[in-house]
């Protein structure tokens, strides 16, 4: 009985220890929602674009020399049946503006959007203005909103002075949707996800979670889009299908690179980067040059002139170099470590990994912006 307690005991002991290992070995990992890492292809917003005018400024509009401002004007009195001659119109209280907005997916007639007005013309200043009717157009060509009402600068310009960009406005809730966006999502009993960083590890641990979830549904067509079959008892409900996709935990896999900023000096790198075997000499070589200028002005009463002369001296030091050896179980957050503790400057850290990248000690991909 002593030896099956002792052994009972040894293999709970044993078990614990294997536990905590894999609660480590998890802690370590990150993973993530799949909406954080994929989107469904088809749910995507369209940008709009009109040319409209903003009226009731005071004094602070287009100039006469904004021809455009002048034809628009004269072509919307027209609408109107009023007729006047261009050369006679004094457009400082109008401004010729670009609309611009935001249809958001699965929007539907009636809705409302916000909008951006942006002055195209001289105008000084849009503040109080309003605009008139403006049709909003997608890159179809196609009206899908239409704006108007009143803009809202969040600044003055008043005496030559300002405060903040009074040339732009934006107007919240000040376009009326005129037409559906039309909703196809799930409606051929598929939908595909676009993975926001292609991967070929990611695509097929995404459809893998998938699987492991609803059956033999999902299939990873290409490192950067999966193709999903709505199950038949799912074909009512897509959206809440899509749901339970997107709060699929997934460990995404990334390639190893490593971005440095030369003008800046900053480096960002992944965890997943590896180095072999590598020493490192770093020691670095100042110069300084100083100038002086001495005058020698000639004793008085004598036929002497003054001079001047430039002197140049130049003063060269260098550095001890430091070595440091790395073996090949390091990664770059120990060669960066070991820099920053012999005093390498952020310059120096990145010509040291553009020298390892060049000898092939660094397995990563380098990428300088």
């Amino acid at each position: 009985m002593d030896k099956r307690l002792k052994f009972i005991s040894c293999l709970a002991v044993f078990i614990m220890i294997l536990g905590i290992e894999g609660m480590s070995l998890a802690a370590g990992v990150s993973s993530a929602k799949i909406k954080d890492i994929a989107k469904v292809e088809g749910v995507r917003s369209n940008q709009l674009v009109g040319y409209g005018l903003v009226v009731g400024l005071q004094g602070t509009g287009d100039s006469n020399k904004t021809i455009e401002t002048l034809n628009s004007v004269a072509n919307m009195l027209k609408n109107f049946g009023v007729s006047i001659n261009t050369a006679s119109l004094k457009t400082k209280n109008v401004a010729a503006v670009m609309v611009t907005a935001t249809l958001p997916p699965f929007v539907h007639a009636g809705d409302t959007i916000d909008f951006t007005a942006a002055s195209m013309g001289d105008a000084k200043s849009l503040a109080g203005g309003v605009l008139l009717q403006t049709p909003l157009k997608a890159g179809n060509g196609q009206v899908y909103a239409v704006a108007q009402g009143p803009i809202a600068t969040g600044g003055y310009s008043t005496s030559g002075r300002s405060k903040n960009i009074t040339t732009v406005g934006i107007a919240t809730n000040g376009a009326i949707v005129e037409q559906n966006v039309e909703d196809t999502l799930g409606k051929d009993g598929s939908i595909s996800l676009s993975v926001d960083n292609a991967d070929f590890s990611t695509s097929a641990r995404i459809a893998n979670a998938i699987n492991s979830h609803f059956g033999n549904v999902a299939s990873a067509v290409n490192p950067g889009r999966i193709e999903v079959m709505v199950p038949p008892y799912y074909r009512n409900n897509v959206v809440g299908f899509v749901a339970n996709i997107e709060n699929l935990s997934v460990v995404p896999d990334s390639v190893a690179k490593v971005v440095v900023n030369e003008r800046t000096g900053t480096i960002v790198m992944g965890g997943n980067i590896t180095v072999d075997q590598v020493a490192i000499a770093q020691g670095g070589l100042s110069i300084s040059i100083d100038k002086s200028t001495d005058v020698y002005q000639p004793s008085p009463y004598s036929l002497g002139s003054t001079i001047v002369t430039k002197n140049k001296n130049t003063n060269v030091k260098e550095q001890k170099a430091n070595t440091i050896v790395l073996d090949a179980t390091a990664n770059v957050n120990d060669v960066v470590g070991a820099l920053n503790a012999v005093g390498a400057t952020p310059r120096d850290i990145i010509a040291i990994l553009q020298a390892m990248k060049s000898a092939g000690a660094l397995h990563a991909d380098l990428q300088v912006i």
